[in-house]
């Protein structure tokens, strides 16, 4: 028997209301499969950071369902890891204090199991460095490491590569693949670059231009020329019918 998915969403739509009300998400559907590392690449404005928010349940949908596990998603929980653009390491505390923060209240060594965890992400050596003194690749790595202490069976991240160089996105985006890799963590990636969506997914979603939806979801293993191309050109596809709407986030 074939297993279910790992992360399901069903009919998804996402309104706002306001002024000028405005419809983000409209009868979107994805399916993840246990321990796959997807990518979710669309245009700027279609959505993806809205249909982020809804996974990390810190936003409910208008219509529609999220599950997790066959479980449907009720709010913040430490089932998801949640990694972001935005720095959130605690400036006070080294790279190690930073990733024993997420295991405070567990039984256990929790410094050896927070270098361990250092140690998956690639940054041994540098347990006692204050964020200021790490790039901001490395700064990167152990907000992962920190994301990974609670365990969770999804890892969730927003772009959290954007901010970086195109050398060191590919290089963190490589220890990206190689921590999956070693942990079987279920990994969804939001990201605007192709180049990264292919590179690092197993899978490709692209969304349509607003109201959000999947347009096609694109099997990338073979890592070739074309699947960038046909994901290059879904996007084109899309970006020329939202220029002039309004977009959501």
């Amino acid at each position: 028997m074939s297993q279910g998915p790992h992360l399901s969403i069903r009919d998804v739509t996402k309104t706002f209301h306001g002024d000028e009300p405005f419809t983000a998400l409209s009868g979107l559907s994805l399916d993840v499969r246990p321990g796959e590392l997807l990518t979710l690449v669309g245009p700027s404005g279609c959505g993806k950071s809205t249909l982020f928010a809804l996974i990390a349940g810190l936003t409910e949908p208008t219509r529609g369902e999220i599950r997790i596990g066959g479980a449907p998603v009720a709010g913040p929980a430490l089932d998801r890891g949640v990694v972001v653009q935005q720095y959130t390491l605690f400036p006070w505390r080294t790279a190690l204090g930073n990733v024993a923060f997420g295991l405070e209240g567990r039984p256990g060594a929790r410094r050896e199991r927070a270098r361990e965890l250092l140690s998956i992400v690639g940054m041994s050596g540098y347990e006692e460095c204050y964020p200021h003194e790490l790039s901001g690749g490395r700064r990167e790595l152990v907000a992962l490491a920190r994301s990974l202490a609670f365990e969770p069976g999804v890892l969730l991240l927003d772009e959290p590569f954007a901010g970086l160089d195109r050398g060191t996105r590919e290089w963190v985006g490589d220890e990206l693949v190689r921590v999956w890799e070693r942990t079987g963590r279920t990994v969804l990636l939001v990201t605007h670059d192709v180049e990264e969506a292919v590179r690092v997914g197993r899978r490709v979603a692209v969304m349509t231009s607003g109201p959000g939806r999947i347009r096609e979801v694109v099997d990338v293993c073979s890592r070739t020329g074309s699947a960038r191309r046909h994901v290059g050109r879904l996007l084109r596809e899309e970006i020329a019918p939202a220029r002039g709407r309004k977009v959501a986030a």
